[in-house]
């Protein structure tokens, strides 16, 4: 894992100086794995984002937004009842490991000091968020480890607060020959393993990196190279993100990947560009596993209704070959008599006068017999508009649910919420039954703005995208979308005709990327003017047509994306 204890320090020297004083203010609860604290510091507000996810697990100051449920959880409520209010008076890592402890007082009703400890342990599955009295009491913990789970160590309400088990493992700056010199004879561990059995808080990555650098196995070589790179680390770090074949981060660019390597500010920045979009999908299967399940079911049963139905239409191409039948019949119904079970003629119909055989009913007179072909040929024909009706109507729902499949994937928790309505207003969710009718709001859009000032406004679902070009686009502003696929309708609000170059490729990067080509390369994307679009009536939300348009073709970037300036949502 790559939060280990070197970026865990990293991240508490940022905490430290960002939020020492500070005033906790608002607590959210993103998912079951994730909370967001909005603290108050030098008149300024900055988000803290705590995760125990099982993959994603850290602690980090975050520019992004996220969106929250509108009912918090018990669990949030808890925090909100102990936590808002309290001053930070001290962030720390415990033992260089990844473990950070937050000392959070404010005033009882008494006016004396209450001290409470939160503890944040980064470790994959086993990531805990623990609130503890000074004395060591657990107020609560977001995950319970009841004594039947873990003896040694008992995570609930009113438990004693146990540390983890200190390993007898070196602080790195303490690092000798002697430590070398014992792993490196060992040959049943590889030098990166040793590396990371001997000094605590190492992950894989850097110790793989020490190896790479040293070039050696020699012991010596292994610790100036060891001492080289901890210096680096302390004194000059470069959090980076190293792209190959899995996308890998650190607090120096690590050379033994060999790949493209894009370097931050600060860590902070760091793991938002790295966790970007990443645990979106993981919070609205929290909040709604249902919808996604449900979009995937009617996607695919409309795909095996085209496909039924696509043989259904093909059998009916029988239906000229039933009153081909017919007619022969009526013309050697002189030779023919109740009783005969086939008819050798002729086709007369065709060029070589080719022999035909045609199955008779022996219970039926010929007339009977061809009159038979005739009603199949009638229903054939009949069939044919009927079925090209339903396969259209299967398409249309085709090209609905892989739109919706696409919103999901960059969809945020307000968006899922407005796709849920929607999927009760046509019908495939049933409605609600609610007390009090809540009155209509206005879909929430995400807007940007770019370094030129112009607005973009960004439609993830369909009900967003009716409003941005239908209700809030004027004439002659623009409008930006992904060429023949499912995708965000993108507004500028500019009438500046021609538009600048730093406004197309912006508008023309977000429609890319929250479309179904965001993991491609050279998407198409068509912009016209407002004016321009057409509403096909009794089609589906945010569907439009238009005939005059300009195209450019770009590779979708969320490095691109998050340049630009956010603004609050409407």
């Amino acid at each position: 894992m790559a939060f280990d204890g070197c970026v865990t320090k990293a991240t508490v020297q940022e905490l430290q100086k960002a939020l020492l004083t500070g005033r906790i203010t608002k607590i959210y609860q993103l998912s079951k794995y994730e909370m967001l604290f909005t603290i108050r510091q030098q008149r300024q507000n900055k988000k803290v984002l705590f995760s125990v996810h099982p993959t994603y697990a850290r602690i980090q100051l975050t520019h992004l937004d996220y969106a929250h449920a509108n009912e918090p959880p018990m669990f949030c409520m808890l925090m909100r009842k102990h936590l808002e209010g309290t001053i930070v008076t001290d962030i720390e890592q415990v033992n260089h490991d990844r473990i950070i402890k937050w000392t959070l007082t404010q005033r009882d009703e008494f006016g004396g000091d209450v001290t409470k400890y939160l503890y944040l342990e980064v470790m994959n599955k086993h990531s805990n968020f623990i609130l503890t009295t000074k004395e060591g009491k657990i107020i609560d913990c977001i995950k319970h480890v009841p004594p039947l789970m873990n003896r040694h160590r008992t995570l609930q309400p009113s438990a004693t607060y146990v540390l983890p088990p200190e390993t007898q493992k070196i602080d790195p700056h303490e690092a000798t020959l002697a430590h070398f010199e014992s792993f490196v004879k060992d040959v049943d561990t590889t030098l990166a393993a040793g590396i990371m059995r001997t000094f605590n808080g190492l992950s894989k990555q850097i110790a793989n990196e020490i190896v790479y650098r040293a070039a050696s196995e020699a012991p010596e070589a292994l610790l100036t190279m060891f001492q080289t790179v901890m210096a680096e680390i302390r004194d000059d770090p470069k959090p980076s993100i190293m792209s190959g074949d899995k996308e890998q981060f650190y607090l120096i660019p690590l050379t033994h990947l060999k790949s493209d390597v894009k370097s931050y500010d600060s860590v902070a920045t760091l793991l938002d560009a790295f966790y970007f979009g990443k645990e979106t999908k993981d919070r609205i299967k929290d909040h709604f596993s249902n919808i996604e399940m449900l979009v995937k079911q009617w996607l695919s049963k409309n795909v095996k209704k085209l496909e039924k139905l696509a043989i259904e239409l093909v059998n009916t191409e029988k239906a000229d070959d039933y009153r081909l039948k017919g007619e022969l019949i009526l013309a050697n119904a002189y030779r023919l008599n109740r009783g005969d079970q086939i008819l050798i003629t002729q086709n007369f119909y065709d060029e070589n006068l080719a022999e035909i055989k045609i199955a008779l009913d022996p219970l039926l007179t010929p007339s009977d017999n061809a009159q038979k072909y005739f009603k199949r040929y009638n229903k054939a024909k009949a069939a044919v508009s009927h079925l090209n009706v339903q396969i259209e109507v299967a398409e249309r729902e085709i090209d609905y649910f892989e739109g919706l499949m696409t919103y999901l994937v960059s969809a945020d928790i307000q968006d899922v919420y407005e796709i849920q309505e929607e999927l009760r207003t046509r019908g495939y969710l049933k409605k609600r039954h609610e007390k009090k009718i809540k009155k209509r709001t206005l879909p929430h859009v995400d807007r940007y703005e770019t370094e030129n000032g112009i607005e973009l406004v960004v439609g993830k679902n369909n009900l967003q995208n009716d409003y941005v070009t239908h209700k809030l686009g004027k004439r002659h502003e623009w409008w930006f979308h992904a060429k023949e696929m499912p995708g965000s309708h993108v507004l500028v609000r500019s009438s500046v005709d021609p538009l600048e170059e730093t406004e197309i490729r912006a508008a023309a990067n977000l429609a890319a990327y929250f479309s179904k080509g965001r993991d491609s390369s050279s998407v198409a994307i068509d912009y016209t003017q407002i004016r321009n679009l057409k509403k096909v009536p009794g089609t589906a939300l945010g569907f439009v047509t238009y005939d005059t348009c300009k195209t450019i073709y770009i590779d979708p970037a969320y490095e691109d994306v998050m340049k630009l300036t956010k603004l609050k949502r409407q």
